[in-house]
């Protein structure tokens, strides 16, 4: 056991050495977010990370925390093509549970284990400037295309990292909820991975990553693909070896590579201490993304 312990720290120090003083974004969402046991071993990752010299930056969803209180509150959710159609009401509890619950709930779990943790929105600073999203949909080339509002469903127009360097440089662990502010002070509703992509690129991150509720991107025959470039990945959707809701995801992975991140990963949160065996271990555990 001792011998199987050596081994793995041995082989965890190259990527200490090559990861440290460097920024990773971690999108954290899904069933890691909601089990005990793996909400505590997410924050004592990041705490090992930040205490290692690494430059953890977190951006969560929240999608089944706003529900519960939507359904509580008798207001009926409606999505399009994935997106929560968003009116002021829902706005109100989507801002409210974002930057209130789930994300004072990262922030104190990540402080128990020993971390910084500081919680923001999107309007702190002025880190996200949203712009309202609109969504085309086509049925067929003989009808035109559809215009869909969505609401108060927003696109990153830009990000302003200055308040993340700020607390980075004084040891905190920045962790931000994905609502935006438009330019006459409205408010926006990102998806997480959006936000973390944009981030990403704002910060020149070393690595963008992307804790989900799959193993990663699966071949035809469902297994793992452990890394793939983003060239073979256009031609799996092309293909419809990725479809449905993790289009969106590697979209957003390829999009933060195609800016200057080195790599994006996409992982399964529900495995225990999932984002230090993806960095600091040879095989991984879920799909690296890499420019081709």
């Amino acid at each position: 056991m001792k011998h199987n312990v050596a081994n793995i720290l041995v082989e965890a120090l190259p990527y200490i050495k090559r990861f440290s003083g460097k920024t990773v974004v971690v999108k954290y969402g899904g069933h890691a977010m909601v089990a005990d046991d793996l909400k505590r071993d997410f924050a004592n990752d990041i705490t090992l990370l930040k205490y290692i010299g690494v430059n953890p930056v977190i951006v969560h969803g929240g999608g089944p925390q706003i529900n519960e209180v939507l359904d509580a509150m008798g207001i009926t959710s409606r999505f399009i093509r994935g997106m929560r159609v968003t009116d002021d009401k829902t706005m109100d509890v989507v801002e409210m549970v974002l930057g209130g619950k789930v994300n004072k709930d990262i922030v104190s779990s990540i402080n128990r284990q020993g971390g910084k943790a500081v919680g923001l929105t999107g309007k702190d600073g002025m880190l996200i400037t949203a712009e309202k999203m609109a969504i085309y949909h086509q049925e067929d080339e003989s009808k035109p295309p559809e215009i869909i509002d969505p609401g108060m469903v927003g696109n990153v127009s830009c990000i302003n990292p200055e308040i993340i360097h700020t607390l980075t440089d004084q040891g905190f662990i920045p962790v931000i909820a994905p609502v935006g502010v438009g330019i006459k002070g409205e408010t926006y509703n990102i998806n997480a991975d959006l936000v973390a992509s944009k981030i990403a690129t704002a910060l020149n991150a070393e690595r963008l990553i992307l804790v989900t509720d799959v193993d990663g991107i699966l071949d035809m025959d469902q297994k793992l693909v452990s890394s793939v470039d983003a060239v073979t990945i256009e031609e799996m959707i092309n293909n419809q070896e990725i479809k449905g809701g993790m289009i969106p995801k590697v979209e957003c992975a390829v999009d933060a590579l195609k800016n200057g991140v080195k790599k994006s990963h996409i992982i399964n949160g529900k495995l225990s201490h999932a984002v230090l065996l993806e960095l600091f271990t040879d095989s991984g555990i879920g799909t690296q993304v890499f420019v081709g």
